[in-house]
């Protein structure tokens, strides 16, 4: 064995441990990883504007692959660092945690608090360049990863900082090209930098974005004087409002900026978008506990006080209302500004300041009450009150329902006999389940699975559509029942992630139109009301082959149209198998191709933007059709080609040949 001493141990110095551990910092080299460069670089700028230091910022998506980012702030301060001897622009972009966000003067709000972001984008970067408007002088510095004897090196400025001449402008200009080494795919996308985009607007109001796409020569201007309003506005366009305009707050109280835009729809869901520094938070935090905490008391003491003087609901004033009968069908957008933000998990996903849920209680509270102290808006008062108590009608009636789907021993009970095949160990660690389409694929998946850690949860029947129905509608389906029970984490608000027990929830579904639309009603309820499985990561869409190429000697399974392409290509005779459904399938195939861990493929259901998913949601799974339709429209290829069958009339032709030969 070799030895292992301290000359063994490798020290990475820089940049070069963003390069050695790129998911540490961005979580993927993959095309969530490589958009992470751009908002590094996005959220500078915005952290500028935001604190009062300019009013535009201009994104650009160039020709030749790069991306760059302008604003009119102060411009990144260029005179040389005092300990390190060199100017603040390569401090900034070739030091890891180095930045003017840690102490109080320089920021009052920042949404980039770590320091990494500008370094990190420059590390696993091809290069990136820099230039800086400021004090009427224009400098530029260029930063390269040069690869050296075997090794590259990340970030290196080859163009140290240097005055160019003189400007009138002020602010950063920053462009960058991500490296290919480090990315599978360096193409920005269009759409994705668009709603990001939009979505700082909104929180972010009166400032003006551009985003410029010169490969399409697409060019919008995102500018929104109404804020978060109109973010709200936005959310609810396709749905039916039951008031308009949404109800706006705001108000500053110990450093702490609260501004709240709601509005109630006709549905049943709950939809509640949080930020702190204009960083979304869609596991919540203490600030969503202060607004939730506001939002009941002062609609509580607004019912009370609305029964109390005689108003029509007097025949049901022994209603008893909780907080989730306030929030059916809401639509709310809350927003806060503070310093030192502290987030639970590396994620930034959830708001830790404790202080911040009095702050956020206090502001709403006031704001709310008097809102609905004005006469005018009494009826939008009353409009809630009586949505609110249809809803507490239902919950008294579906408290049974609700029992049934988290008891204890439901997995037992004689709806489930037959149906799931569990497995043998208690360890919800290495657990997983498979939720597979059908008794046919449920018994060749029951055949083929390994019985220690993989249970099998056919379905009979297609389950409700969570998006078109109440709660109590949704808990009389005995699909959705039986998943419930076979999970054991209990829904909505007696959801404990605890008592889950598969580590791995994977939907399994055939490969056709009823396949999709199973796999879409599955990740719907999920969403509506299990969201925590899906920001946990542990829902999974299982990845069966669409084709089996087959010769004498060799077979191929292929899962994309791409894979067969490249397969048939080299190939002169051979047979082709287009898998329908996956009875179709031996269990032995089901088990080598889909279930094995070792070969099988599969998709991770995660929530990176969920008010994209909320509005994706709603467009596909809800009552409107005309958004759908529309959709439809504007993006289906309604000319593509069946490629299978012109490879199927090859396979024959080939087939016909060697007979004749």
């Amino acid at each position: 064995m070799a030895g292992y001493d301290s000359k063994d141990l490798i020290v990475l110095e820089g940049l070069d441990a963003v390069r050695m551990r790129p998911g540490m910092y961005i979580g993927t080299t993959g095309t969530k990883g490589l958009h992470h460069l751009l908002w590094e670089i996005i959220d500078n700028a915005i952290d500028e504007i935001a604190n009062g230091f300019g009013n535009k910022v201009v994104v650009t998506l160039h020709k030749d692959g790069t991306a760059s980012v302008l604003d009119n702030g102060r411009g990144i301060p260029v005179s040389p660092h005092p300990k390190l001897k060199v100017s603040g622009v390569e401090v900034v972009f070739t030091q890891l945690h180095a930045g003017g966000k840690f102490g109080d003067n320089n920021y009052k709000y920042s949404g980039g608090l770590h320091g990494v972001g500008a370094s990190v984008t420059n590390a696993l970067s091809r290069y990136l360049e820099v230039t800086v408007y400021k004090d009427g002088k224009k400098y530029f510095a260029r930063f390269e990863s040069i690869e050296k004897n075997g090794k590259i090196h990340s970030g290196v400025p080859v163009v140290k900082l240097k005055e160019m001449g003189n400007t009138t402008l002020k602010g950063t200009y920053v462009r960058f090209l991500p490296d290919d080494r480090v990315f599978k795919d360096i193409k920005f996308d269009y759409d994705t930098v668009y709603e990001r985009l939009k979505e700082t607007a909104f929180l972010n109001k009166g400032v003006h974005i551009d985003l410029i796409d010169e490969r399409t020569n697409k060019h919008e201007t995102l500018c929104y004087e109404g804020g978060i309003r109109d973010y709200v506005s936005s959310l609810t366009m396709d749905r039916k409002p039951l008031f308009v305009p949404p109800i706006y707050i705001e108000n500053e109280i110990e450093d702490t900026y609260v501004s709240l835009a709601l509005q109630y729809v006709d549905n049943y869901t709950e939809n509640i978008f949080s930020y702190v520094n204009n960083i979304p938070t869609p596991e919540g935090g203490t600030h969503e506990v202060g607004f939730k905490t506001a939002l009941t008391k002062v609609l509580n003491d607004f019912a009370k006080k609305h029964t109390k003087e005689g108003g029509k609901d007097k025949k049901d004033k022994e209603i008893a209302f909780i907080g989730d009968d306030f929030r059916e069908g809401l639509v709310a957008v809350l927003s806060i500004k503070m310093k030192n933000v502290q987030f639970e998990g590396q994620t930034k996903t959830k708001l830790g300041n404790v202080e911040a849920r009095a702050r956020v209680e206090s502001v709403c509270t006031q704001g709310l009450t008097e809102f609905f102290s004005i006469k005018k808006n009494e009826n939008i008062g009353n409009i809630i009150i009586e949505k609110a108590r249809n809803a507490a009608r239902v919950r008294q009636a579906t408290k049974r329902a609700k029992d049934l789907a988290r008891s204890k021993n439901s997995i037992e009970s004689s709806m489930l006999i037959g149906k799931l095949a569990n497995c043998a160990s208690k360890n919800p660690d290495i657990n997983e389940i498979f939720i597979v389409e059908g008794d046919s694929a449920g018994g060749t998946a029951k055949q083929g699975r390994d019985r220690y850690f993989q249970a099998i949860l056919p379905l009979r029947g297609k389950p409700l559509n969570s998006e078109k129905k109440r709660i109590d509608q949704v808990l009389a389906n005995e699909e959705i029942r039986t998943i419930i029970g076979a999970i054991g984490t209990g829904i909505g608000e007696d959801f404990k992630l605890d008592n889950l027990k598969y580590n791995k929830i994977i939907i399994l579904s055939d490969a056709d139109q009823d396949g999709m639309h199973i796999r879409c009603i599955l990740l719907t309820f999920f969403f509506r009301y299990m969201r925590p499985l899906i920001t946990n990561g542990n829902i999974y869409v299982g990845m069966p082959p669409l084709y089996k190429v087959s010769t004498k000697d060799k077979e191929w399974y292929c899962y994309t149209d791409e894979e067969l392409s490249q397969i048939t290509s080299k190939l002169k005779n051979y047979s082709l198998q287009r898998y329908k459904g996956l009875g179709e399938m031996s269990a032995k195939q089901l088990w080598d191709t889909t279930m094995d861990p070792a070969n099988r493929s599969m998709i991770r259901v995660t929530l990176e933007d969920a008010v994209m998913a909320d509005k994706e949601i709603s467009m596909w799974m809800g009552d409107d059709v005309g958004p759908r339709k529309d959709y439809i429209n504007k993006n289906a290829n309604f000319n593509k080609i069946d490629t299978f069958k012109k490879n199927d009339e090859n396979d024959k032709n080939d087939e016909n040949e060697g007979k004749e030969n």
